[in-house]
């Protein structure tokens, strides 16, 4: 007698990409964020180096707003309370330090420089 493990059952949650484009204005530089790495260290993999100081999202020295048109940006935080208030938050602004891109974004980040 075969065995056979049926199929799961259809999921309506989208699965988390593996990584996601990050653009960086003006400069227009762009690199990959791992969905499992901080916006901050996938820059620093790719040679840009972004303005921080703790890492850990209260200094807010990283500070900076993703172009979502005034929508929350496409992040994800693994700290309860990442340094921003709920109206950053919704107004768009991120911390990389600690955000983890979910989808593309672009980030207004005039400081970002070269390593």
């Amino acid at each position: 007698m075969d065995r056979f493990t049926p199929d799961p059952a259809p999921s309506d949650a989208k699965p988390e990409p593996v990584s996601c484009r990050v653009t960086l204005v003006p400069s227009g530089w762009h690199f990959d964020a791992p969905a499992d790495t901080p916006i901050l260290l996938a820059a620093q993999s790719a040679g840009i180096k972004l303005p921080s100081l703790c890492r850990n999202g209260t200094c807010r020295a990283c500070l900076c707003r993703a172009q979502t048109g005034g929508e929350p940006a496409p992040v994800a935080y693994r700290i309860a309370w990442p340094g921003l208030s709920r109206e950053e938050k919704t107004d768009g602004w991120l911390l990389p330090c600690c955000a983890y891109a979910r989808a593309d974004l672009v980030i207004d980040a005039p400081d970002a420089t070269l390593c």
